[in-house]
């Protein structure tokens, strides 16, 4: 059993806890930020709301013990978020600009959605983010994951997807490559950039 599945409502608490879990560079940023929901609601919160189609979750039995998040186009999100998803951001985040530190710069992303359109992707309209809490890694659930994602996105056409990497997450690199993804064009040693083909797209 691969233990992956639709992601379902009653999921949203616990993907938003693993989403914190997960969030510093693959570490536990709990008490990082003076609110922690500033990371679900940025890098996981949207996706749920405006594509859920794209959410599925690692389950063996016991409840979730990581996600992937996507949208199939992401120039289409963009538009979405900005008129459905930033008006509530800006009730309850700040946008400091110039940002400094580390809260300021995560709200800053979550606050200019525009920055989710990277050059160099053209040929990969989907993006997705995906977590899996340490304990869970090494089972091959992070795989099962990303194969149902591809699946999912070649049934709809989509010809290819792809992520942004901290750059201080080696691991993350490391997983993403021995999937078969590939730096893109637009990629950079600041802001790494990656992708991978459907079946729709080879």
């Amino acid at each position: 059993m691969t233990g992956i599945r639709p992601y379902r409502p009653d999921d949203l608490e616990r993907l938003r806890e693993i989403c914190v879990r997960t969030a510093h560079a693959g570490q536990d940023a709990t008490g990082l930020f003076s609110d922690d929901s500033l990371w679900p609601a940025v890098f996981l919160d949207p996706y749920l709301e405006l594509d859920p189609g794209l959410a599925f979750v690692a389950d063996q039995g016991s409840g979730p013990l990581g996600y992937v998040v996507a949208t199939a186009d992401t120039g289409s999100f963009v538009e979405r978020y900005r008129a459905e998803w930033l008006p509530r951001l800006e009730e309850r985040f700040e946008h400091v600009q110039p940002p400094t530190g580390l809260e300021q710069q995560i709200a800053h992303l979550g606050l200019t959605p525009e920055r989710m359109l990277r050059a160099g992707a053209p040929g990969h309209p989907a993006h997705l983010h995906i977590d899996l809490l340490p304990e869970a890694q090494g089972r091959g659930l992070g795989r099962a994951l990303i194969r149902t994602l591809l699946a999912e996105l070649s049934s709809r056409g989509i010809r290819g997807v792809h992520l942004g990497i901290d750059p201080a997450n080696t691991g993350a690199r490391a997983f993403y490559e021995r999937l078969g993804f590939t730096e893109l064009r637009g990629s950079t040693p600041e802001e790494p950039l990656f992708g991978i083909a459907t079946d729709a797209g080879v």
